[in-house]
């Protein structure tokens, strides 16, 4: 008769255990579903869109790498065009970090001032890249520098790093660290004059 009991009792636990795991399930996945409703929901409603990063301008004064002590002297100034296309999300620029970049070498930062974008509206950044510093180039870089001095247009990279919010009515929502990325081909302006090319707008892309 106890063993009997033992296994009754043991049945309870069992089915008792199994019906807090079939309640957690059901819980997690009304939570899901909820979720997945909302964002759905908050997609229909605002319908948000890509925001767009082109550089427009791009102004070359001086370019100059020496060998002799691995310096770079620089004067780079550029105009980014940014175009939140939303009807309905603002956009807070919480941080704005710009690194310019040669070879895959870094060779400047600058750190435009935060500010709101408001809906469907372009704001613009003019970064400014001026000054000197260390960048050790190996002899393959330096070759590929000395070509591209001889054609005048120089290719540079320019990348962003972002801290973002976003606003939807009274919400803010955030922080989001989007990341971009522009393949710059810069021609040189030396004493007042430029290379036969002209800089070209360039449409800048997502660096995941």
């Amino acid at each position: 008769m106890a063993k009997g009991g033992c296994g009754c009792c043991s049945c309870l636990c069992g089915c008792l255990f199994s019906c807090i795991l079939s309640l957690i399930f059901q819980i997690l996945f009304t939570l899901l579903v909820i979720v997945a409703l909302v964002g759905f929901v908050f997609w229909l409603i605002f319908r948000p869109n890509e925001v767009k990063f082109h550089v427009t301008d791009a102004s070359l004064t001086q370019f100059n790498f020496s060998t002799s002590d691995n310096t770079l002297h620089y004067n780079l100034a550029l105009n980014i065009s940014v175009r939140n296309p939303n009807r309905r999300i603002g956009i807070y620029y919480d941080s704005i970090e710009a690194n310019a970049y040669y070879q895959g070498q870094r060779f400047d930062t600058e750190t435009p001032a935060p500010f709101f974008q408001g809906h469907k509206n372009t704001s613009v950044l003019s970064p400014v890249f001026k000054g000197q510093q260390l960048v050790p180039l190996g002899t393959s870089e330096v070759s590929n520098f000395d070509s591209d001095k001889a054609d005048g247009i120089f290719a540079i990279t320019l990348r962003l790093n972002l801290r973002i919010r976003f606003k939807v009515g009274w919400f803010k929502v955030g922080h989001f660290k989007p990341k971009i990325k522009c393949d710059l081909n810069v021609p040189l302006k030396s004493n007042g004059t430029s290379s036969p090319a002209t800089f070209q707008s360039t449409k800048c892309s997502f660096d995941f």
